[in-house]
């Protein structure tokens, strides 16, 4: 009885020291920023207002009103609505508040323009094609593709709790393609709660305007048709596979071999996390930190009401945040 409680002991103190080693293995890595003094200089510009208002947009304030347009001409050009609904992003402003915001802004620069009104602001964003794109990268780049949720109008979550109101509750569905190398998005697709995440795959990849090696995408991406239409754009699929997946074609057939055929045999036989370390998966975890800097700078929820003006808001934010990275990132090593 004594070696049985001896040996049960032994047994206990084993489990207990491999939970340890395994919750240490767990913990976040630190990681040494190397270049601080730059970094927190650009954390500091972001806030720049001369950076965002510069002397450029106030020599083209007002259109040219060049070409066929039907009603009263523009008075002010799209740099000039662009410029300030970017600010209205930055700071989390409604219209009417941007619209005050300008005002005060221009008369401390002593800058001679007129601020549009919001309602102005309002009917131009409607029509906006923003681009997103900051720096140009030649030859091929990768794509790490992920979607977002954003809420549009809805009850707070205080009364939803508190009186069991529902209300009226809905929310976009923002997809946004990042550069693993540069940490830009690429490109911006939003669509309704109602639309099937792998929808907007390939509008994407067209959007990006560049040849594309490498598509990475997580399980909702996983449709034949998706990887059918990479494949003929020779573009390598990198997309982790449902659970239960079948193979279409089998070995004993003379056709070639489907890429995804071939990554589902080799999770079978090396197991789905190795297959994941083996082409590099987890650079895909760029594509969430993208999201989670959109979150964190500028909420989960959208402010305007209708399509129109919550495309445009989003791309605005999108070109914000390329214009952070611009200003500079972290380089960090691993402690």
């Amino acid at each position: 009885m004594k070696l049985f409680a001896y040996l049960r002991s032994l047994k206990d103190l084993t489990r207990k020291q491999e939970r340890i080693r395994a919750k240490k293995s767990r913990q976040k890595t630190g990681y040494q920023v190397t270049n601080w003094s730059a970094y927190n200089k650009s954390l500091v510009n972001r806030g720049d207002i001369t950076f965002w208002f510069s002397e450029e947009v106030l020599t083209n304030w007002k259109h040219a009103n060049k070409g066929f347009k039907v009603g009263r001409p523009f008075v002010y050009s799209d740099a000039a609505i662009e410029v300030l609904l970017t600010l209205g992003e930055l700071f989390q402003l409604p219209y009417r508040q941007t619209e005050g915001f300008g005002c005060a802004l221009v008369k401390l620069m002593g800058a001679e323009v007129a601020i549009h009104n919001y309602t102005s602001l309002a009917k131009r964003a409607a029509r906006m094609q923003v681009s997103i794109v900051i720096e140009k990268v030649t030859g091929s780049i990768d794509i790490v593709v992920d979607r977002t949720g954003l809420k549009v109008h809805r009850e707070g979550q205080w009364k939803v709790r508190q009186h069991d109101v529902g209300g009226r509750r809905t929310w976009r569905k923002v997809h946004r393609p990042v550069g693993p190398d540069t940490h830009q998005i690429v490109a911006e697709v939003l669509n309704g709660n109602d639309a099937h995440d792998s929808a907007p795959a390939l509008d994407l990849v067209k959007q990006s305007g560049r040849a594309i090696d490498t598509f990475y995408g997580d399980g909702a991406y996983d449709s034949w048709d998706i990887h059918d239409r990479l494949q003929k754009q020779q573009i390598d699929a990198l997309i982790p596979h449902r659970r239960g997946s079948v193979i279409k074609q089998h070995a004993n057939c003379n056709a070639d071999p489907m890429p995804r055929e071939q990554s589902v045999r080799q999770i079978r036989r090396d197991g789905r996390k190795a297959r994941k370390e083996q082409v590099g998966y987890h650079r895909r975890s760029n594509a969430e930190t993208a999201m989670s800097r959109l979150k964190g700078g500028f909420g989960d929820r959208l402010k305007n009401r209708k399509m129109e003006n919550q495309k445009t808001e989003t791309d605005i934010r999108c070109k914000i945040l390329n214009m952070f990275v611009m200003l500079g990132m972290p380089l960090s090593l691993g402690s």
